[in-house]
């Protein structure tokens, strides 16, 4: 792949209904998600899981970028492959989440993302072992008082200070402003939420001389708090989603990727779907799915081998599916097949 621009490389990763497989969860996550199937949480154990996603056929065609924790984009395959070159030869490109985690701020439980201290060095090591692309994401908590104007602010500042760094260093950054479905809002608190962090994202991330047209952006879509006991339907999240996100998003941004935030697997494709067949905008609008890909080949798997091909199917399935819904071709019925 002869991709040499930040604008190319940003405008493959979501071609033709392609998405990005999200597998940077930390080794603690990934614990936790390792403990619900009853396989212990080590380096072995995680380099076999993703490497079993890696290889899975539904990869090719479906799959533009897949983001990497910073263990697993050192590992090689049982055969001595590199991870990475595992991703390059299904046609997708390597990505990798390049923040610190979360840091306390004022005295609600907000917090901010840290991680730019040392960050030029990263990204030079980063790009020497074939990293394309890059995350960052900031927490946006919505409750009592909550989002500050302050907390939000902060994050998207450090956002945009994240995003120069990556495009000086020949990289792209996917920028994830995420406000948490935690809680018992309404969607419209959601929108006030979600418009006002996007708002502030793009101020800053034009005050910082951020290529737009070599980012990709990462968001949550507007939806009821996960305890809110009045839950909008899909069709109201597809508007109120594509409603804050042509308020706020230029036209130039080749690509938003959502995040799936908790929402059951089908549910995020459903969204998806329902936006791509509304229309009328110009970004790609696909997806960046860690759970929402990858829930049914970590149950299916087990951690036995006999189980890779079931495992790796499920996750093909889902990505079949997500592509269908990054073209609005998605339907229910599919998922019945």
């Amino acid at each position: 792949m002869s991709l040499n621009t930040l604008e190319e490389i940003a405008t493959y990763i979501v071609s033709n209904g392609k998405g990005i497989l999200a597998a940077d969860e930390s080794n603690p996550t990934c614990g936790k998600r390792f403990d619900s199937i009853g396989v212990e949480s080590t380096e072995d154990n995680r380099r076999d899981y993703r490497e079993m996603l890696f290889r899975s056929s539904g990869m090719k065609d479906n799959i533009g970028g897949v983001i990497l924790f910073d263990e697993t984009i050192r590992q090689v395959a049982k055969d001595g492959t590199p991870l990475v070159d595992l991703i390059t030869n299904q046609g997708a490109l390597p990505g990798i989440k390049v923040d610190k985690g979360l840091q306390p701020i004022g005295d609600l439980g907000e917090t901010v993302t840290v991680g730019l201290d040392g960050l030029d060095e990263r990204l030079k090591e980063y790009v020497s072992m074939g990293a394309k692309f890059t995350k960052w994401r900031a927490v946006i908590k919505i409750g009592d008082g909550m989002p500050t104007d302050e907390c939000i602010d902060a994050n998207m500042k450090a956002l945009a200070d994240y995003a120069k760094l990556v495009q000086d260093n020949g990289m792209v950054p996917m920028v994830e402003p995420e406000v948490l479905m935690d809680g018992n809002h309404s969607i419209d608190d959601c929108y006030k939420a979600s418009d006002k962090s996007l708002k502030s994202l793009f101020d800053h991330l034009k005050n910082n001389g951020v290529n737009i047209k070599g980012t990709i952006l990462k968001p949550n879509m507007v939806t009821s708090g996960s305890d809110c006991s009045s839950q909008a339907g899909i069709d109201e999240v597809a508007r109120k989603t594509l409603d804050c996100l042509l308020a706020n998003v230029p036209a130039e941004l080749p690509g938003i990727t959502f995040l799936s935030g908790g929402q059951s697997d089908i549910l995020a494709t459903a969204h998806l779907d329902a936006m791509n067949k509304i229309g009328g905008f110009q970004w790609k609008l696909s997806f960046s799915y860690g759970r929402a890909l990858q829930a049914a080949a970590l149950k299916a798997w087990m951690g036995k081998s006999e189980n890779i091909f079931i495992s790796q199917d499920a996750l093909s399935h889902r990505a079949k599916m997500n592509k269908l819904a990054s073209l609005g071709q998605w339907d229910q019925e599919l998922e019945d097949v």
